[in-house]
């Protein structure tokens, strides 16, 4: 399929997406650069995964026009720079640019002959719950029967080598941020299944505070819908497609509505904590229906799933302290909803980092409520912008935060201030760079700390 073909990968990563691009490009026999921002000392374990390849390059510590132009295609780092001078550069001299998960939904068009005898991709978008959400309708079509993928930004899975084992009838399920979904808008083109769980204030540095911006890339998810395709979202997100992305037109994809709780209103039992995932069901629960999954199969899998590492994740309780990891909340937002759903308990949390150009005024009303009703014991902020935002808005009589430059102190601050009966949560409403690699590099050092509790 790409045999000799001269391909410049743009950012390799640590998270195993890049890794499993390069393998399959390279096990196809391509002439392939990669290249990234980050240094060979910084990649040591992403390059040693990839040591069987004598047809890779590197060329790391920063890109290099060169590496843009004279190739047969470049595969585009999800969050590279909107006004990226590369490929700037790479459009200049008319090298097709794609994205991973686009280009896979690309090549099943290829593969097959598309309608019912081909892949059904399902998309899932939206600012908080779209992880979640993935994976129920993963689970549920996987109950079902259904030889099911699970791709997009899912940690330490390339979508791309699914090619090579997809057959008529397979469903593949992607988790799409607004930064893949350019790649579905660069190939005007969307998910037969699209689903968009909310939106909210994010990623505000990237867009230059552009929110309408990050609206119609994310809005790539279903404004390329045909008919006979569905798109599931809030009614408010349908209308601001086609008010503003479509000027007026209508979507071509089937608009499904999800019900609060898609039935789980009527006494349905969902394992997961709070009304925020009480939405996310109910566009699993809408998402499944449109598979022809049964609704005796959609409850059996809403049961069980108890929910994913790293959000609202219970680690366990140790000397009477209950430690919930909710590293991957990187807003005000995905935090205010954790505290609300563990409202009850005396909480100690572990917050802030790294600012995003996000809003805090909220957060900090709901910490001082919080506080006043003895519900928040005590917080410990990660050294970053974000939390000097947030300690700025807090009342005077709020006590001063506990600064930590690790989770080590972090976390021994917050052991040092809880007692039994209470929860040391974990949830940053800010990204984790400065002090961590990622989000999920934060999330497994908090683990690791809570492993070692006596």
């Amino acid at each position: 399929m790409f045999r000799g073909k001269k391909i410049t990968l743009m950012g390799l990563g640590l998270l195993g997406r890049g890794i499993g691009d390069a393998r399959f490009f390279a096990s196809q026999g391509a002439e392939l650069i990669v290249t990234d921002l980050k240094t060979e000392a910084e990649l040591a374990p992403a390059i040693a995964a990839l040591a069987e390849f004598p047809n890779i390059v590197y060329h790391l510590g920063g890109h290099r026009l060169e590496d843009f132009d004279g190739r047969d295609l470049i595969i585009r780092a999800p969050n590279a720079p909107l006004d990226s001078p590369f490929l700037a550069h790479a459009r200049a001299h008319g090298v097709p640019i794609e994205m991973d998960a686009a280009l896979f939904v690309k090549l099943c068009g290829k593969k097959f002959s598309g309608g019912a005898g081909g892949v059904t991709i399902v998309g899932v978008t939206g600012t908080r719950g779209k992880s979640t959400t993935t994976h129920l309708i993963y689970e549920m079509a996987r109950a079902a029967g259904r030889q099911t993928y699970l791709g997009g930004n899912e940690r330490d899975t390339a979508t791309l080598p699914f090619i090579e084992k997809v057959v008529a009838g397979d469903i593949v399920i992607l988790e799409l941020d607004s930064w893949q979904l350019q790649g579905f808008e660069e190939d005007r083109m969307s998910p037969h299944i699209a689903v968009w769980t909310n939106f909210m204030p994010d990623h505000i540095n990237y867009y230059h505070g552009d929110m309408d911006r990050y609206f119609a890339d994310k809005a790539a998810i279903a404004r390329f819908q045909r008919a006979g395709d569905f798109f599931i979202a809030p009614r408010e997100i349908k209308d601001r497609i086609e008010a503003k992305i479509l000027n007026g037109a209508t979507l071509a994809g089937k608009w499904v509505e999800p019900a609060d709780g898609g039935g789980a209103a009527d006494g349905w039992e969902i394992a997961l904590p709070g009304e925020h995932n009480r939405a996310n069901a109910a566009c699993a629960i809408a998402a499944s229906r449109c598979l022809d999954i049964s609704d005796d199969v959609i409850k059996t899998v809403l049961k069980t799933f108890t929910g994913l590492p790293n959000r609202l994740e219970l680690l366990g309780e140790k000397n009477g302290i209950a430690f919930y990891n909710d590293s991957n909340a990187t807003t005000p937002d995905a935090t205010l909803a954790a505290l609300r759903t563990l409202v009850g308990h005396p909480i100690v949390l572990i917050a802030g980092g790294s600012d995003k150009e996000l809003d805090f005024t909220e957060l900090a009303h709901e910490l001082a409520k919080l506080h006043v009703k003895k519900s928040l014991k005590a917080m410990v902020l990660f050294e970053g912008k974000a939390s000097e935002k947030l300690k700025a808005l807090l009342p005077k009589n709020f006590p001063a935060p506990t600064m930590a430059s690790n989770m080590q102190t972090a976390f021994e601050a917050a052991r040092a201030a809880a007692t039994p009966g209470d929860i040391i949560l974990l949830s940053p409403g800010a990204t984790s760079f400065g002090i961590f690699k990622n989000e999920y590099d934060r999330g497994d050092q908090f683990r690791r700390a809570v492993e070692v509790v006596r």
